[in-house]
């Protein structure tokens, strides 16, 4: 587990020094777990923003758990990959002791952000209404499944329920079987941007008017909007979206082809490219500007002897070949690659979006990079993800100014968790 970083990914290259930060003296105490809420705070904290995870003492976020776990962080791949550039201070929020070091971490903070079920945080004083009283200009981000208020208030969700509910696994596949969902969850990664994007947005507004204001984003409201401009088409036409495997209903020849070598995609989005695919690609001018094959939709009626010719040319060149008349030609088109080839591609390591960074206990682990670029307020070098409650004492003694004695007293009353905290010893050290 992790023995080949060294050869695979470049080292991290550091952001230039004294470089300012989108985010720098934003703090965001974090009540979130799994991956809506915390990809959401990881990007606030590549932005510069000192992020402050609250965890159940001992077992922290249950995402901490999801495979592979590395045997020596105890975490797995999937925490590490959503908790980066983040504080972890491990609370009992269920001892008076600890959720009243929550409040007062409340109160110094710009923005909370939460994503319990609806309910857990008015059992535990920590709604927006509580939070407000004690910071009235505070930012606060609830992600939840189907919304704080309604009917739907109390259901559950995560990813898959939402990609099914929202009409998007009956979008993907094939034809002559069931739908499928997707295996990434594009929907927890897409609701955090959303959330993201709603808390810079609130900071703005603060700055010009002074007042805080409360944040919602739901699971299935952002899935249904994932499902593109399909909702907008059936509205217009009627018609429930069909499955088209790899191809393309709208564009037309779009899809998977077979060079000699391997798989790739083409995507011939208007009249030009298939004019360019035809003409300079495979060199048929005569089928460029046949009147048949003038338009997208005569030539998606035409779909299956459109799709035999060029898989015929194909075949009898390598990807190699191919991909440099396309490129070229200016049409579109990308190889068919597994995740392992994809991070470790030629574009991939161009752009620098997987490299590795230093880890204290095992030496690097790997960093996938956020896709932004800034020019002036570049994105926080990584530091991998925290162990649950690893910055207990330095959150309590820099953010709120307790010294070491209240720390102790504090680790003996159980606001760490029901036994000695390690935040106790480092605290007395």
């Amino acid at each position: 587990m992790l023995e080949n970083l060294e050869n695979d990914f470049p080292e991290h290259q550091p952001r230039p020094a004294g470089a300012p930060q989108a985010l720098a003296g934003i703090r965001v105490v974090d009540f979130t777990h799994f991956i809506a809420g915390p990809f959401a705070t990881m990007i606030l904290a590549d932005m510069g923003a000192d992020v402050i995870k609250i965890e159940t003492p001992g077992r922290g976020d249950d995402f901490r758990q999801y495979p592979p776990v590395h045997p020596d962080i105890a975490q797995g791949a999937p925490f590490l990959w959503a908790n980066r550039n983040k504080r972890s201070i491990a609370l009992d929020l269920k001892s008076p002791e600890g959720l009243a070091v929550a409040r007062e971490l409340v109160a110094t903070a710009d923005v909370v952000t939460e994503n319990f079920s609806t309910g857990v945080m008015e059992r535990f004083g920590l709604d927006y209404d509580s939070c407000r009283k004690l910071n009235p200009n505070l930012i606060y981000c609830s992600v939840s499944a189907y919304g704080r208020e309604g009917a739907f208030a109390d259901r559950l969700g995560f990813d898959p329920i939402a990609q099914a509910e929202s009409g998007f696994v009956s979008m993907n596949g094939y034809a002559d079987r069931e739908g499928v969902r997707a295996l990434s969850p594009v929907m927890d990664i897409s609701t955090a941007m959303m959330a993201c994007n709603a808390i810079l947005g609130a900071l703005v507004a603060r700055e010009r008017s002074g007042q805080g204001q409360a944040i919602e984003v739901a699971l299935f409201d952002n899935a249904l909007l994932m499902t593109g401009y399909a909702t907008l088409q059936h509205v217009f036409s009627g018609e429930e979206p069909q499955r088209h495997g790899n191809t393309s209903p709208d564009t037309c020849p779009s899809g998977v082809f077979q060079a000699s070598d391997c798989a790739f995609y083409i995507n011939s989005g208007n009249n030009k490219i298939f004019q360019r695919l035809m003409a300079q690609v495979i060199e048929r001018p005569d089928l460029a500007g046949a009147p048949q094959y003038a338009t997208g939709a005569a030539r998606s009626l035409r779909r299956e002897e459109l799709f035999a010719i060029l898989g015929e040319a194909f075949a009898l060149q390598p990807w190699s070949h191919w991909q440099a008349r396309m490129r070229a030609a200016g049409v579109p088109c990308g190889q068919l690659r597994s995740v392992g080839e994809a991070m470790r591609s030629p574009e991939a390591r161009e752009r620098r979006l997987v490299t590795r960074i230093p880890h204290p206990t095992v030496g690097w682990v790997p960093n996938m990079a956020l896709p932004i670029r800034y020019s002036r307020t570049p994105v926080a070098d990584p530091v991998a993800a925290p162990t649950v409650g690893q910055h207990t004492a330095e959150v309590l003694r820099e953010t709120l100014g307790y010294d070491a004695a209240r720390i102790a007293l504090l680790a003996e009353a159980g606001a760490f968790g029901g036994v000695p905290h390690p935040a106790h010893e480092a605290a007395i050290s």
